[in-house]
């Protein structure tokens, strides 16, 4: 017999395509308790609000796109692409405390803008330019991870640390920290993720396992990948599992603020599976015709995150012809800095893999550092 799927719950969604926004005075909270919790979640959040959102994922989109063409042209070695994913990624950033720690695969380009990293420390990575970029300390932002599923057992680790050194639970909320990591669908068939899930839940860790299920590990879909629904997964480890629509920006904020002051204040960890679509193909390297149809693409080009915030945002008076106008140059403006930025980086030199293997001073590494020196100076620049 085949497994029995838990039967299909709507995901959690308070802006929907047409840019209708439900507030908490139209929902019945007898009957939606929790989308009414949602939406009182940010209610605070007006239309300077949205308009800031939307300017985050059109700069984040347009980035994306001068980042392709980049790689396209031989600047870069490969990029991955996260069109699509813009509000999933600009509304979970926008639903963390600043003292929360993110912890992202290698397509987290919207949370890495709204945390504070220039565009140009991402593209050090895909140039080879660098093996990170910046600095996690300083944005409370890790490094891509390329290994999938990787960065979740780093994600767990470092969110016991901190529940071990008193920053959870204490009440004091510019304090109390929670972990986001980031993940997707395919991701959730390895192994390494699963065991960080069981040892968060055990432990009650303070991470929110944040899961962008865009329908496709590459060239298998979702549906190869797991008989149920990614969030009701959740239940096995011991914590709860919520499904939201990964296109509204809205909904994607709600639910990860709730699931991080969940985890700040010691409840524990929760999975957010945001469901959206990664409108280009998994990297530059992939050709997603082989696999997906042009009429699945043309129906999730219909469910635009930007559109639908710009629908609301021109339906509700919030914003004007002269604020995207003032988007849209912001973006060309943005995408000539990045490409500039790219052709200008430099090679960086054969020594500088060792400068940040260890925090101090390590004999081995200080050793390897001389051989290369001398080997460098003495050996003739073509047998190099």
């Amino acid at each position: 017999m085949p497994p029995v799927a838990p039967a299909p719950q709507a995901p959690v969604q308070l802006l929907d395509p047409s840019g209708a926004r439900r507030s908490g005075e139209q929902i019945d909270e007898r009957e939606q308790p929790e989308l009414a919790r949602y939406a009182e979640l940010v209610a605070g959040v007006g239309a300077e609000q949205l308009r800031a959102r939307y300017r985050d994922m059109a700069l984040v989109r347009r980035f994306d796109v001068e980042a392709t063409a980049l790689q396209r042209q031989g600047e870069l070695a490969l990029w991955a692409s996260c069109t699509g994913q813009e509000a999933a990624q600009v509304g979970a950033g926008h639903g963390l405390a600043p003292q929360d720690h993110v912890f992202p695969t290698y397509r987290e380009h919207g949370l890495a803008w709204v945390r504070g990293v220039d565009p140009l420390a991402v593209l050090q990575l895909y140039r080879g330019a660098s093996h990170g970029g910046w600095d996690p300390a300083d944005h409370a932002f890790h490094l891509y991870t390329l290994v999938i599923g990787a960065q979740l057992p780093h994600a767990t680790g470092y969110a016991m640390g901190v529940q071990r050194d008193g920053l959870v639970g204490t009440g004091d909320r510019a304090r109390d920290t929670a972990v986001m990591a980031c993940f997707g669908d395919g991701a959730s068939s390895q192994g390494e993720v699963n065991e960080a899930l069981s040892w968060a839940g055990v432990f009650s860790a303070p991470v929110v396992f944040f899961c962008q299920n865009n329908g496709w590990a590459i060239s298998a879909p979702a549906s190869r990948q797991s008989a149920a629904p990614l969030h009701a997964r959740a239940a096995g480890f011991g914590m709860p599992g919520v499904q939201v629509d990964g296109n509204d920006v809205l909904a994607v904020e709600a639910v990860v603020r709730a699931a991080g002051d969940r985890a700040r204040s010691g409840a524990g960890p929760t999975l957010v599976e945001a469901v959206t679509y990664r409108v280009n193909a998994h990297t530059t390297s992939d050709d997603a015709g082989r696999y997906r149809t042009r009429e699945e693409e043309e129906s999730w080009r219909a469910k635009d995150p930007l559109a639908r915030v710009e629908a609301h945002l021109r339906a509700t008076g919030g914003a004007d012809d002269a604020f995207f106008a003032a988007v849209r140059e912001e973006s060309e403006e943005l995408g000539t800095r990045v490409r500039r930025g790219v052709r200008q980086m430099t090679d960086p030199g054969p020594t500088s893999m060792f400068d940040h293997a260890y925090a101090a001073e390590h004999p081995l590494v200080a050793s390897e550092r001389a051989w290369l020196e001398t080997w460098l100076a003495t050996e003739p620049e073509e047998a190099r």
